[in-house]
């Protein structure tokens, strides 16, 4: 049994929408948030989200080891 085809219009809409990158109609998050900061304060954000990740991985090797 063979594949449905999307038709040319709903396939040119999905690859439009993948181009622009991330979910469609979705937020723009931190692209945005990140307009209104200086420099120091990106860092400031780049370094909690890092000590953040540093600390989820620490967690969950910890619970695996158990």
């Amino acid at each position: 049994m063979g594949r449905k085809r999307l038709p040319p219009d709903v396939l040119d809409f999905f690859r439009k929408q993948g181009a622009k990158g991330g979910k469609i109609g979705g937020s723009a998050g931190g692209t945005k948030a990140a307009a209104g900061m200086t420099l120091a304060e990106r860092a400031a954000r780049a370094k909690k989200a890092s000590a953040a990740a540093v600390a989820a991985r620490k967690a969950k090797k910890k619970q695996a080891e158990r």
